[in-house]
């Protein structure tokens, strides 16, 4: 990856480079002018467009300068295709180049792989109770096509849903489906990942495709993933926990971020992408998936995925499954050739992807006859950190592919028992809040923003629990129990109060602040005298609202005296609804 200076107005094309300032581009110049190395722009056809874009958004409604800010970095990373042995002498020779403000090769993205890899110790708190162990970290997802072919109707596999169930073991989903809008009506969903199986029997409605990228042929990984949150409503197979919702797919036949940002432009505001990949972090051993963490850590995907929260589009981002402590001081340190202005986003200070980070836990013990410690508590290979907001299923976990429940030789009537990983549980969080996004739909409510999704998965939920060595301090979070989650969405108060006081002499207009109002508020201003005056209208006002972050709405409130005499007023507010 190539992140060029902002002040350079670098041009690539396939034969050279150029920059609009009096930089030197020789460097990248005889870089993008090799035969077998290809320079593009990440983001966009061409980064003129991508300017536009932003400079659209500037003048638009509801534009602000994060999300100004976000654009014009995407319109500076550059997206290099070489022969792999060629791209860390590569990276070097970029990042010698005055029009260069980084560059830096990332590891292939990947999905859970079926290797065993020795088992990390987990904290300095349990390192002394476990340095005799010589555990593995159980394989993922090794699941083979096993038995007789598929009967001439497939059997209810529903019964094996446990996750469909009632809290605390599952996310009660029964419960949202008795509500109107309960299974997802009107909410669209992306898996970003890479195969998918669309003409599976149970995934024959509300499937939107692969609208980005080309889909590989191994399918069984993103077949599983739909059929967790959008398996069809009928009478055999499995049942998705939203199976209304719209599930589409964007493949990483392109860059990860490429494919996310196309992803994000097809979606709107209560919207959902879930991001089923991770990647070789600073601690990754060779070994397997051992120090693999999730993917917001680099630059490129980091824009990517901000880029969509600022659109309103809630991220679901698996944590992965590298048993690493996303606390670990070592994440603060940037990869070389990381652009200045990278920030540790596992840390949520100076950067915040925004997105929900999902781990892995463990199912009720002896669901399908298995054992894998106590239930929600964190299964040995996922990662973990202040950072992960929830948690869902990472073992046993029945639906759509693979083969080892239901076989054949048609994989359209493929099932599967053990479907496990970050991957099995960050489906199950996008099922719940699919779900809870259509009934907000459905009362004529507006989406939670994803912050507030954050938010609500954090304050609901039934909780980690503790397993040897793995206490639930090394957080995961809490299961989603939409019991508890739709009512929490749903809830709403109202009262009044005065913000701030203030005089103004005659014929003057001041300018006032106020910030930190949680922005899925409802919120009415009123400026009213205080000082009586007969005759005419006193004051008059005007209010003004920046979207500070996600999370957060400033108020500015222009009073204007219009009469001679000094007058006092008060700022009013009516909070409508939360």
């Amino acid at each position: 990856m190539c992140v060029t200076r902002a002040d350079a107005g670098v041009r690539i094309t396939p034969t050279g480079a150029t920059a609009a300032s009096d930089i030197s581009v020789s460097a990248l110049d005889a870089v993008a002018a090799q035969e077998d190395v290809t320079i593009r722009p990440l983001f966009g056809a061409d980064q003129e467009r991508l300017r536009a874009q932003a400079e659209t958004a500037a003048v638009g409604a509801g534009a602000d300068d994060a999300t100004m800010e976000i654009l014009d970095r995407m319109a500076l990373f550059f997206h290099v295709d070489a022969p792999a042995d060629q791209l860390d002498e590569l990276a070097e020779r970029l990042r010698a180049s005055d029009a260069v403000e980084g560059a830096y090769v990332k590891p292939a993205a990947a999905l859970a792989v079926p290797e065993v890899v020795p088992k990390k110790k987990e904290s300095k708190e349990s390192e002394e109770s476990k340095e005799s162990e010589e555990a593995e970290l159980s394989p993922l997802n090794l699941m083979q096509p096993s038995g007789a072919d598929a009967p001439p109707v497939t059997p209810d596999f529903t019964v094996r849903q446990g996750y469909l169930d009632a809290a605390p073991g599952g996310v009660d989903a029964r419960y949202a489906w008795t509500q109107p809008g309960g299974r997802g009506a009107g909410v669209r969903v992306i898996d970003c990942e890479w195969g998918w199986r669309f003409t599976h029997e149970d995934l024959r409605l509300n499937q939107g495709g692969i609208v980005s990228g080309t889909g590989s042929t191994d399918t069984n990984h993103g077949t599983a993933v739909l059929g967790e949150i959008g398996g069809d409503v009928n009478a055999f197979g499995i049942t998705g926990i939203a199976p209304d919702a719209v599930t589409s797919a964007s493949a990483f036949s392109i860059p990860t971020a490429t494919a996310i940002r196309n992803a994000a432009d097809r979606l709107g505001p209560g919207d959902i992408i879930l991001l089923e990949i991770h990647r070789a972090g600073p601690h990754a051993t060779g070994v397997g998936q051992v120090g693999y963490i999730a993917v917001e850590w680099w630059p490129d995907d980091y824009l990517a995925i901000r880029y969509a929260v600022n659109k309103g589009i809630t991220v679901v981002e698996a944590a992965g499954n590298g048993a690493e402590d996303l606390d670990h001081a070592d994440y603060d340190t940037p990869r070389a050739g990381f652009p200045s202005w990278w920030r540790n986003p596992f840390r949520r200070t100076a950067l915040d992807a925004g997105a929900v980070i999902v781990g892995a836990g463990a199912p009720p013990p002896g669901t399908h006859g298995r054992q894998h410690g106590p239930d929600r508590s964190r299964l040995d290979f996922s990662n973990y950190g202040a950072c992960v907001d929830a948690q869902g299923w990472g073992r046993e976990v029945t639906t759509t592919g693979y083969g080892d429940l239901q076989a054949g030789t048609n994989p359209d009537f493929w099932y599967t028992d053990q479907f496990s990983g970050t991957s099995s549980a960050s489906p199950i969080v996008v099922g719940a809040l699919a779900s809870t996004q259509g009934v907000l739909r459905a009362g004529g409510r507006i989406p939670l923003s994803p912050s507030r999704a954050r938010q609500l998965l954090r304050a609901t939920g039934s909780p980690q629990q503790d397993a040897p060595g793995r206490p639930a301090t090394q957080r995961i979070g809490r299961r989603p129990d939409l019991r508890q989650l739709i009512p929490a969405a749903l809830q709403t108060n109202s009262w009044v109060g005065v913000q701030f006081r203030g005089t103004l002499a005659g014929n003057r207009t001041g300018r006032w602040f106020t910030f930190n109002w949680p922005a899925h508020w409802h919120v009415v201003w009123t400026v009213v005298p205080t000082s009586p005056r007969t005759g005419a209208p006193q004051i008059g006002w005007k209010v003004r609202v920046e979207r500070a972050n996600d999370t957060y709405a400033t108020y500015w409130i222009d009073v204007t005296n219009l009469v001679a005499d000094s007058v006092d007023f008060e700022a009013r507010f009516a909070v409508l609804g939360w």
